[in-house]
C-alpha cells in the first residue's frame, strides 16, 4: 500500500493527536463547507435556470407580437412594429434589444441583419431560445420560423425567420443578487449550525469532563469503581473496563500487600532466632557449647534460605504473567525426579515416575508449573518417612490436565486437607523446618492457571495424593 502524500499524513497526523472536541471540529468543519458550496452552486444553477425562465417568456412574448404584427397582403412583406412593448422590454433587459425579420431566401431583411443564428436546423413553428455574443455582449436570442401565406414580390423565400434577443445584464445582476442573498443565508446557516454543534457536543462532552474531573480528585490508594449509572451508553463500556482493570490493579496490590505482611512476618521470626543464637554464641565461653549453637545458626541459616526461596517464588507466582506454550509432561516429571533425587536418597525414598502416555503435551507456563511440582515433592520428601515411596503421575482427563505427587506418608485429615494450601498453614504432624509455604506456591500456581490444588488421603493405605490440575485451553 502506497504512502499518503505528506499533506495529508500530516493533517491525519494533526487528528489524531487532537482531542475529541478538535477531531470532530477538524472531521465537520471541512465537510459542512462542502456541503455549504455544492448547495451554493445548485442555488446558482436553479437562480439562472428560473431566471432565463421568467425572461425567456418577455423574449418570446416579444417574438410572438413581431409574428402577429407580419403581413404579406400589399404584395410585399411588411412588418408593424410594436414600439411600445419593445420600449418596455428595453426596460426590463436593462440594455439593448435586437431583432431581425428575414425571409428564407435572405432578400427581405429587417432589424438588424448581422444577427447570430442558431446551430442547428429550425423546426417551423417551433421557437428555440440559444445564448450568442453580439458587439462583444453576451445576448439571449428566442428564433422562430414559419411558412408564409404566400411569398412576397420579388421573393422566393416561402418562410420567414423572427429573432428576438436581448442583453444578459439583467439575468446576470438577478443571479447575482440572488446568489449573494443564498450565500448570505447558508453562512448564517452554517454559522448557526456550527455553534449549536458546540454547544451540542459540550452537552454531550459534561459526563467526560465531569468523569475526568472526579478522576483526578481522587487518592493515589482509592482503587475503588467508578460509578457508571449517570454515564452515557457509549462511555460505559470504557469505563466498565477501566473497573475491571481497577479490580485487577487492587487485587494485585491485595496480593503484594499480603505477600509483605507474610514475608515480613516470617524473616522477623528467623532474624529474630538468629540474633538470639548469635548473642548466645558470644556470651558462652565453652568452646563445646559454641560449636553447638554455631550448628545450630547453621541450621537455621538454611532454614532463612528456604523460606526466602519460597517467599520469593510465591510472590513470583502471584505477579509473573504467564507464558503459555505446550509443555511435553513425562520431560517435567522426569526432570523435577532427578533435580530431587539426592534429597530423596539422602532420606533412603524411593523417587520415581509414572510415565503418561507417550507424547502427552499439555498448555501452561512451564517455568510456574515446574516450580509447582518441585514444591509438591519437596513437601512430600519433608512428610515421606525413611525408606519410603514417592511417585510422580501425570495424565489428562474430561475437566483438564493433572500431576499427581503420592506418597506413602503419614497422610491428613479431611479438616487438614480442606485447610492446607493457605500461606504459613501446617498440619498437625508438622516438624520443624517448615513454613508452610510449599503447598501455597503449588495451589497459587495452580490458581493462576484457571485450576487448583487438591488434596486427598490415599484409599485404603496410608498417604497422600497432591494432584495439581488445570483445564484445557489452546496454546
Amino acid at each position: 500500500m502506497s504512502a499518503l502524500p505528506r499533506p495529508l499524513a500530516a493533517a491525519a497526523d494533526r487528528i489524531r493527536r487532537a482531542s475529541l472536541r478538535q477531531r470532530l471540529a477538524l472531521l465537520l468543519l471541512p465537510l459542512l463547507l462542502l456541503v455549504t458550496c455544492v448547495e451554493l452552486w445548485m442555488t446558482r444553477h436553479d437562480a439562472l435556470e428560473a431566471a432565463n425562465a421568467a425572461y425567456d417568456r418577455s423574449v418570446l412574448g416579444a417574438l410572438k407580437s413581431i409574428d402577429a404584427n407580419i403581413s404579406t397582403a400589399s404584395g410585399g412583406l411588411a412588418v408593424e412594429l410594436p414600439y411600445t412593448l419593445f420600449e418596455f422590454f428595453e426596460l426590463t433587459a436593462s440594455g439593448q434589444v435586437y431583432f431581425r425579420v428575414a425571409t428564407s431566401d435572405g432578400l427581405v431583411e429587417l432589424g438588424s441583419a448581422d444577427l447570430p443564428e442558431p446551430a442547428g436546423e429550425l423546426v417551423p413553428g417551433v421557437p428555440v431560445f440559444y445564448d450568442a455574443s453580439y458587439f462583444g455582449e453576451s445576448v439571449r436570442f428566442a428564433a422562430y420560423r414559419r411558412d408564409l401565406d404566400r411569398t412576397p414580390a420579388g421573393s422566393r423565400g416561402r418562410s420567414v425567420l423572427i429573432q428576438v434577443g436581448e442583453s444578459t445584464r439583467s439575468r446576470q445582476e438577478f443571479t447575482s443578487r440572488f446568489v449573494r442573498r443564498a450565500a448570505l443565508r447558508d453562512g448564517l446557516v452554517l454559522a448557526l449550525l456550527l455553534l449549536s454543534t458546540a454547544v451540542a457536543l459540550a452537552a454531550a462532552l459534561r459526563p467526560l469532563t465531569r468523569l475526568a474531573r472526579e478522576v483526578q480528585a481522587r487518592k493515589a490508594d482509592d482503587l475503588t469503581r467508578i460509578d457508571e449509572s449517570d454515564l452515557p451508553a457509549d462511555i460505559r463500556p470504557l469505563v466498565e473496563a477501566v473497573n475491571q482493570q481497577m479490580s485487577r490493579t487492587q487485587e494485585l496490590v491485595a496480593q503484594q500487600r499480603r505477600f509483605l505482611d507474610d514475608a515480613s512476618h516470617q524473616l522477623r521470626t528467623h532474624l529474630t532466632t538468629l540474633q538470639m543464637q548469635v548473642d548466645y554464641a558470644q556470651r558462652e565461653q565453652d568452646p563445646a557449647k559454641v560449636g553447638t549453637a554455631l550448628e545450630a545458626l547453621g541450621v537455621e541459616i538454611g532454614r532463612v534460605t528456604r523460606s526466602t526461596q519460597q517467599l520469593l517464588a510465591l510472590g513470583r507466582s502471584d505477579t509473573v504473567s504467564l507464558a503459555f506454550a505446550e509443555v511435553e509432561l513425562e520431560p517435567l516429571l522426569r526432570e523435577v525426579a532427578v533435580a530431587l533425587l539426592p534429597l530423596a536418597r539422602a532420606k533412603h525414598i524411593d523417587l520415581g515416575i509414572h510415565p503418561p502416555a507417550s507424547g502427552l503435551r499439555a498448555v501452561a507456563d512451564a517455568g510456574l508449573l515446574r516450580e509447582a511440582l518441585s514444591n509438591l515433592v519437596v513437601n512430600a520428601i519433608a512428610y515421606t518417612p525413611a525408606r519410603g515411596t514417592i511417585t510422580l503421575l501425570a495424565g489428562a482427563e474430561q475437566r483438564g490436565w493433572r500431576i499427581t505427587v503420592e506418597d506413602d506418608g503419614p497422610g491428613l485429615s479431611e479438616a487438614e486437607c480442606a485447610a492446607l494450601g493457605q500461606r504459613f498453614v501446617r498440619g498437625a504432624r508438622a516438624g520443624k523446618g517448615g513454613s508452610g509455604l510449599g503447598l501455597a506456591i503449588a495451589r497459587s500456581i495452580a490458581q493462576r492457571h484457571q485450576g487448583d490444588l487438591e488434596l486427598k488421603a490415599r484409599e485404603g493405605t496410608r498417604g497422600l495424593h497432591a494432584t495439581l490440575w488445570w483445564p484445557v485451553r489452546s496454546a
